[in-house]
């Protein structure tokens, strides 16, 4: 079952809609944000090859500190009814620490349990996501500390994707994945100071995608 993400043309209205909640213009938004005012404009939402351009995980993260919203208010927001824009629904969330622990998923991989918190999020078509959020840095720089990523169960998996792995041991992990096969499946690490690993399939409890990631 493929995964239902934020479409390209929601992220840019989730932006348009943050200006207009306080009372700026997209560029006004930029400006606000410390960046160049255009970074927002129509123009700027195609590429020159015709394929969409998304806003940067950068210049979300300063509207939104320009702004003093938060990422879970912006995506609520975003989920809000409007020509047919799907609900939010919350998904459980607990830090990535905590999910080598006993009690948290299912045989199956699933979330379970009463230890979760909750986010907001616009619903999936996995009823199985799940967040979690990021200590430390040893995936720096591309999840840093207080990071929130979302990962799914039912998400097919590729080379190049960002996973999560738990092992039988209770690992959890959060690293690329560079090969998988019928008996074992080779990590990238995105913190070069930390070894890249490689299990056997039989040591895994489960390896899921990451659909998302605040930042």
């Amino acid at each position: 079952m493929a995964s239902q993400m934020l479409t390209h043309a929601q992220v840019w209205e989730g932006i348009e809609a943050l200006a207009e909640r306080h009372d700026l213009s997209v560029s006004g938004l930029a400006k606000a944000a410390g960046l160049d005012p255009t970074t927002f404009n129509k123009s700027k939402r195609i590429g020159p090859d015709n394929r969409p351009r998304w806003p940067s995980t950068e210049s979300l993260a300063k509207s939104l500190q320009a702004t003093g919203e938060t990422f879970e208010e912006f995506v609520l927001q975003m989920s809000r009814p409007k020509a047919g824009r799907p609900f939010s629904k919350p998904i459980p969330l607990i830090g990535l620490a905590q999910a080598g622990r006993e009690g948290y998923f299912d045989d199956a991989g699933f979330p379970v349990g009463a230890g979760w918190d909750e986010i907001p999020f616009p619903e999936l078509a996995d009823e199985h996501a799940y967040a979690l959020e990021i200590s430390g840095d040893s995936m720096a720089p591309v999840y840093r500390d207080g990071d929130r990523i979302v990962v799914s169960p039912s998400a097919s998996l590729r080379r190049g994707d960002r996973v999560v792995l738990k092992t039988q041991a209770g690992e959890v992990l959060a690293k690329q994945l560079v090969r998988m096969s019928a008996q074992r499946v080779e990590l990238k690490s995105f913190n070069v100071e930390y070894e890249d690993r490689h299990f056997l399939l039989a040591d895994v409890t489960f390896i899921h995608r990451i659909i998302w990631a605040s930042q």
